[in-house]
């Protein structure tokens, strides 16, 4: 497993000293960490991986942090409002993650954590909107890539613990699709630069490569072996999302 130090490239910022290209990007990374930390949290009531506990603690102490930044820059009445709803629910998701993981409260621990992901997105629309330039945009789609590579973590490693629903079956595919269209969008963005080109074709040759190892392996799932492979793209995303928050 990928130390998720490795991760957060994004150094804790005062709110005066926030800009709103960083405030989308951390907006941004609140969304991967509400589908990280449900991730973690089904790998630690599997017993498979002891790097599982870390991750969940890394995880819920930065969602800690950005939340402190996100919320005095929050500056229009929409912007509050949307901010609030993601505090109360994150305080709730605190309190059930305190105990114990097990199968049967891990679908309370995603329904939480899926109101947050969605507050969260429509936060960054709204910075998006207040920024008004395309590179924000840019910037948005990045940043989804990061949450898009956890949420389908998550619902692998949820197969692998019996939590096989026609739904989260649904929502599997949907994040696949997903991911490969919005890669596709930022390979043609004319506001690339050569490294992030160069970056962004990295990407896809690892997403190629993912696509093959997801797959069951004798009836057997290997949730360890698919989850590095997508905190790997994560790790990449996490860089390329940096380059576009530099470029402008």
């Amino acid at each position: 497993m990928l130390l998720f130090s490795c991760c957060l490239l994004l150094a804790p910022l005062t709110a005066s000293a926030l800009a709103m290209n960083d405030a989308i990007s951390i907006a941004g990374q609140q969304r991967m960490l509400s589908q990280r930390m449900v991730k973690a949290y089904a790998l630690v009531g599997q017993h498979t991986m002891l790097s599982a506990v870390k991750q969940m603690d890394d995880t819920i102490r930065q969602f800690d942090r950005n939340l402190e930044q996100l919320v005095p820059f929050a500056e229009t009445p929409k912007e509050k409002k949307v901010i609030g709803k993601i505090s109360r629910l994150w305080f709730a998701y605190r309190l059930l993650v305190k105990t114990e993981p097990n199968l049967q409260q891990a679908p309370q621990v995603n329904a939480i954590a899926d109101k947050m992901l969605k507050y969260s997105n429509r936060f960054v629309t709204l910075l998006e909107e207040r920024s008004g330039t395309s590179k924000g945009r840019l910037i948005n789609i990045s940043d989804r890539q990061r949450m898009l590579s956890q949420r389908i973590a998550k619902f692998y490693v949820f197969k692998a613990w019996g939590l096989d629903t026609d739904e989260y079956s649904a929502e599997y595919d949907k994040a696949v699709k997903e991911f490969s269209d919005a890669l596709e969008t930022l390979k043609k963005a004319p506001e690339n630069t050569p490294e992030i080109n160069e970056a962004l074709d990295k990407v896809q040759t690892d997403w190629n490569t993912f696509k093959i190892s997801f797959r069951i392996r004798g009836g057997k799932f290997i949730p360890s072996l698919v989850t590095r492979s997508l905190d790997n793209i994560l790790k990449q995303m996490d860089r390329i999302t940096a380059m576009y928050v530099a470029i402008y």
